[in-house]
């Protein structure tokens, strides 16, 4: 019991400070989202290079390596993960914070959809309604907006994409964000290196302060990880995938109370129906769970 209670709370932990990042990455400004995504990406493969040192697995890294079909699907899994951090980054940085909650709202259905849809996967009934009601969102939404709401959506199908790779890797959280973002570092000094040629390079340009703060995004992005990986070992996944929904409420909040961004009528509409389909979808899931173990203690008793 105090195993679980714990994992929750370090679950809760990892998607509160997921759900806090609008805040932490103004804080970077003036420098322009791609020069933070090179920075973010720098800084955490040092740290996670150094957490793979500190405890001891750096031959797993070797072992992956050699592994072609493990390497190739972590190589998606870098590609796409840095679409949605370049994403997610440009998004806050440019008032859009709302819009970058409504990608984290649906991307438990996506990731349903792409089941369906790649991995030949089933919905039942209330699962093909509550994605009818999140279709109909997005349509309300779009309108709303005049345009579709594409960070939103390349939010959510990036970060979809990451977890099939991911789930089919089938590697630890903290082995994989060490060679995804090494496999990537490259590209990031490269660019790092022709700003600071130019002169276009923020780091150092405001100040030690401001530099220093460049490089907590490394510790920024490895904390909530050992969180999540720590309650992952502890905590159900029906408790995961209720836990998952603090950091877009979190960050709807900010985008609405802190940011003061704009929330007419129709946007409002909108999320309330993403809101409706996701309660739908939590409740089907959990519902379901919830006659498999029944079936499995009757099984397991007969």
């Amino acid at each position: 019991m105090g195993e679980s209670r714990r994992g929750l709370a370090l679950g809760a932990a990892a998607y509160v400070m997921w759900g806090a990042f609008p805040l932490y990455w103004p804080l970077l400004e003036p420098a322009g989202a791609v020069e933070i995504l090179a920075h973010r990406i720098l800084w955490s493969a040092l740290t996670m290079g150094v957490l793979v040192v500190a405890l001891r697995r750096t031959s797993r890294i070797r072992a992956l390596v050699a592994d072609r079909r493990v390497l190739a699907l972590l190589t998606v899994a870098a590609a796409v993960i840095t679409v949605n951090w370049a994403t997610y980054i440009y998004g806050v940085n440019n008032g859009r914070v709302v819009e970058t909650s409504l990608g984290y709202f649906i991307n438990p259905l996506v990731t349903v959809l792409m089941g369906v849809l790649i991995l030949g996967e089933r919905l039942r009934p209330l699962q093909w309604c509550a994605m009818a009601i999140a279709s109909g969102a997005v349509v309300v939404l779009a309108v709303d907006y005049g345009r579709l709401p594409l960070v939103a959506l390349v939010l959510a199908f990036s970060f979809g994409t990451y977890g099939l790779a991911k789930k089919t890797a089938n590697v630890g959280a903290v082995e994989s964000l060490t060679l995804e973002t090494a496999l990537v570092a490259p590209l990031a000094a490269a660019y790092v290196g022709w700003l600071a040629v130019t002169g276009g390079s923020s780091f150092a340009a405001h100040g030690v302060g401001h530099a220093l703060l460049f490089t907590t995004t490394g510790i920024v992005t490895a904390i909530p990880l050992i969180c999540f990986g720590a309650a992952a070992t502890r905590v159900s996944m029906v408790g995961l995938g209720l836990l998952q929904y603090l950091a877009p409420i979190l960050q709807f909040a900010l985008g609405v109370f802190w940011f003061h961004e704009d929330m007419p009528a129709g946007r409002w509409v909108g999320f309330v129906l993403v809101w409706i389909a996701l309660a739908m979808f939590t409740a089907e899931a959990v519902n379901h769970r919830r006659r498999q173990l029944r079936l499995t203690v009757a099984a397991s008793t007969a």
